[in-house]
């Protein structure tokens, strides 16, 4: 079993969604199931309906689940478990306020140490326990020995003991923290691969400690994808919009021209331009590349216009607000200078949209307009164009000039004789 988890706090961000899917592809090729887990414990964070939006989104890129889980309904397993851990003496109350906490943590700082739990309660009495009326939490008790993780990308990394340390699994409202939530849900959903982000990794130690303390046999492997990095050379984040993947449908890319993208990066496939039922034959977790990985939207706009080009002209015409074949291909001729939906829509809109004249071109826009209007259907255009010439009285930049600008709207762009091939059914409602 595969896991792909978020949380309901935001945007789904396009990190997220390169986990999930590598989630999605390797359990296809393992054949195991996929679920989606919705992080929800922190309550005062999440966003109201952002648990269905990212339903939508995985909907929408064709990522297959068999099942939804909601972290806070498994919140009667995550008190047992801590339960089995003070039972066994894995685990102990810490009465430590979190002001005797950050007094100890300025302490290491301004000597210049890493801050670790010293351990304070960690062998209080009995007594002193059940006496005590003061607030509490869980610390699990930190390992006896190195804690080895195998990553798919990373390799092996050890942490030791100190590394590790005496940390906390239940907070003081006995809610559990988010690394044992996380433990034990996927000792619960029998998870076989853990792949998620290389921020992740701090958390990977504690999380499989967890499991050995709860004397779980199961070893589960990992993969931690590196950073996506802007720009500048920085991590993404929400300031970028191009970090956000709402936004990215918004502005016109397609999630099959996203996923292309997402799962090239740090991958050598054989071809730059691939499906993700394409990509499930040769992606290998242990090939991606170890380095962080640059977004370069340029290198997003041309895959999102291949894209484009491979849709069927009907379908293509959809996206822009019609259901004919022709005006498909008239996009198709402006994917020379469109790379995104949004662009490519504003390019047909100024075809069929009224036309803005300059005031010079305004008396031979007149002379066209009549020349059009009363023109017969001709299929080719030298023929509509001799036409017209010829009925306006208009040559050389007097005819084509204004021509241009009443056929599209632009004074540049394809060549018209190809434009009038797709145009020819609607030149009297463009021409107007």
């Amino acid at each position: 079993m595969l896991r792909f988890s978020s949380s309901p706090t935001g945007d789904m961000h396009i990190g997220n969604l390169r986990v999930a899917l590598f989630n999605s592809i390797i359990s296809k090729q393992n054949k195991e199931n996929l679920i989606v887990r919705i992080e929800d414990m922190d309550k005062e964070k999440n966003i109201e309906g952002k648990d269905q939006e990212i339903i939508a989104i995985l909907d929408l890129f064709g990522i297959e689940y068999s099942q939804v889980i909601y972290q806070s309904e498994n919140f009667r397993f995550h008190s047992a478990m801590a339960l089995q851990l003070i039972h066994d003496k894995k685990a102990f109350s810490c009465f430590c306020s979190p002001e005797w906490l950050e007094n100890k943590r300025e302490e290491a700082k301004a000597n210049k140490k890493v801050y670790r739990y010293d351990e304070a309660c960690t062998n209080l009495p009995a007594e002193l326990v059940i006496d005590n009326m003061n607030p509490f939490t869980i610390r699990i008790k930190k390992s006896a020995d190195d804690i080895i993780v195998k990553d798919y990308i990373k390799g092996e990394v050890i942490f030791t003991p100190d590394e590790v340390d005496s940390f906390v699994i239940l907070k003081q409202d006995k809610t559990p923290t988010y690394n044992f939530a996380c433990a034990v849900d996927d000792m619960l959903s029998d998870i076989s691969i853990v792949i998620r982000g290389e921020d992740h990794m701090i958390d990977t130690p504690k999380q499989d400690h967890i499991r050995n303390s709860l004397q779980y046999n199961k070893k589960i492997e990992y993969a931690h994808l590196p950073i996506i990095l802007n720009d500048d050379g920085k991590k993404m984040s929400k300031r970028d919009d191009a970090s956000s993947v709402k936004w990215l449908l918004e502005e016109g890319f397609l999630p099959s021209a996203i996923s292309n993208y997402l799962i090239l990066m740090g991958n050598k496939p054989l071809k730059e331009i691939f499906t993700t039922e394409e990509a499930v034959v040769w992606f290998k977790l242990d090939e991606i590349s170890k380095s962080p990985a640059r977004f370069d939207m340029n290198t997003l706009r041309h895959i999102n216009s291949e894209h484009l080009k491979l849709l069927d002209a009907k379908e293509l015409s959809r996206y822009v607000g019609f259901a004919d074949e022709e005006i498909g291909e008239l996009a198709k001729i402006y994917l020379e200078e469109a790379s995104t939906i949004k662009e490519l829509r504003g390019k047909i809109q100024s075809v069929f949209a009224t036309k803005v004249i300059p005031e010079e071109l305004k008396k031979q826009s007149t002379l066209l307009r009549a020349a059009i209007k009363n023109a017969p259907y001709f299929d080719k255009y030298e023929d509509f164009k001799n036409h017209i010439m010829q009925a306006s009285g208009l040559k050389g930049e007097n005819f084509s000039k204004p021509l241009r600008l009443l056929l599209t709207g632009a004074e540049h762009g394809p060549d018209i004789a190809e434009i009038y091939k797709y145009l020819k059914n609607y030149i009297g409602e463009i021409a107007k």
